[in-house]
């Protein structure tokens, strides 16, 4: 199983953000390191279903994960804390038929990547109700 590094910073009065150098883009956060770190696996996860699928299916290979030397050697990425997370096995897309509120769809409608979007938001409230 490939592992990515991902790096926690902390600010004294917010939560823990979370990013992956090796994905721009890639980001997410928690109000706990616990949490942080379940939603920086979501977040690859995500990431991955939305942006990386498509390059697997044509035939393009993940980015091969960047040393920790490499990663830390930007001087901004030194105040951080990496960690590893290992990157989820592929979960196959399925196509849905929603129906929203015009409204709804034209809020999110200005997102790069709408099923993206949603996907995420449902998962955060799914996370949520869990606890």
């Amino acid at each position: 199983m490939t592992s990515y590094i991902a790096l926690l910073r902390k600010d004294f009065d917010s939560d823990y953000g979370v990013e992956f150098p090796d994905f721009s883009g890639c980001i997410s956060a928690g109000t706990t390191l616990d949490k942080a770190r379940s939603m920086a696996k979501e977040a690859l996860t995500l990431h991955i279903a939305s942006h990386i699928e498509g390059m697997i299916k044509d035939g393009e290979r993940l980015p091969a994960p960047s040393s920790l030397e490499t990663v830390m050697k930007k001087t901004n990425n030194r105040e951080a804390v990496a960690i590893l997370v290992d990157v989820p096995h592929s979960d196959p897309m399925v196509r849905v038929n929603i129906t929203l509120p015009r409204s709804v769809l034209e809020a999110i409608g200005s997102r790069r990547n709408r099923s993206a979007f949603l996907a995420q938001a449902a998962m955060e409230k799914i996370e949520r109700q869990k606890v």
